[in-house]
């Protein structure tokens, strides 16, 4: 029986025990989210090769008997420091990796996953403070199809009438719909203008450093923030707090 297995991984979170050793989750392109245990003080090789948001090639030995992993070396390919440099890159980033870690790593899409999770955390290594807020929308919208929770945002769900272009739709949490002026009810509901729903659309098809080039008003960002956030929040059962800082 294999002990030692080898991923392509991305580092998300670490957590100490012990007196020295550290906790760490992976998102992995082969078996979704992994945990094992990094072992070594400060000045250890490989404490410093585990660190969020580093992504490479990940060797883990697997006790079968204690059914227990450890972390046997890393080859980091892509650092990214410039995450901890600014930050709103590091809130952006956390609440990339809580998002994932909250989704069980994206159910079975973990290949789908760890690229988009690896081009979006590409995207805020350099990216400017305002376009932050713009590559979490991005990857929420993209996690919403990856769950299989992403709506068609062009029709009402009551009466199937494509939307104009100009048209205002609105999300009822409650219900998990969008709704059109005529058919919208009284509970409390989303508003999401033509701005968020053209650009929604228009990042559908685009990598995550490809959204520079697109333009997007302030009130049309944030509807598309509470409108993705929402999104995965229903389908989570729970509102992230690392998503207030977004």
């Amino acid at each position: 029986m294999a002990r030692s297995f080898t991923y392509s991984a991305l580092t998300l979170r670490l957590k100490p025990f012990g007196e020295s050793n550290r906790e760490a989750w992976f998102l992995t392109a082969e078996e979704g989210l992994l945990r094992a245990a990094v072992f070594g003080g400060p000045k250890s090789r490989l404490r410093s090769l585990v660190s969020p948001f580093h992504s490479g090639t990940l060797w883990v030995y697997h006790d079968p008997v204690r059914d227990s992993r450890k972390v046997s070396d890393f080859d980091v390919q892509l650092w990214r420091p410039g995450i901890r440099e600014l930050y709103e890159r590091a809130m952006a980033s956390d609440a990339v990796a809580e998002t994932i870690l909250a989704s069980h790593g994206g159910g079975g899409s973990w290949r789908a996953a760890f690229d988009l999770a690896v081009n979006v955390l590409d995207a805020l290594d350099g990216a400017g403070a305002a376009a932050c807020a713009r590559y979490v929308v991005y990857f929420l919208w993209q996690w919403a199809e990856i769950l299989g929770v992403k709506p068609d945002i062009s029709i009402c769900s009551v009466c199937s009438r494509e939307a104009r272009r100009d048209e205002v739709l609105w999300y009822s949490s409650k219900k998990e719909a969008l709704f059109c002026e005529q058919c919208v009810e009284q509970d409390p509901a989303l508003r999401l203008g033509a701005g968020a729903r053209l650009w929604l659309r228009e990042i559908e098809s685009l990598s995550a450093p490809a959204l520079a080039r697109i333009s997007l008003d302030a009130a049309s960002l944030e509807q598309a923030k509470a409108f993705t956030k929402t999104l995965i929040a229903a389908a989570l059962g729970k509102w992230l707090p690392t998503w207030e800082a977004i």
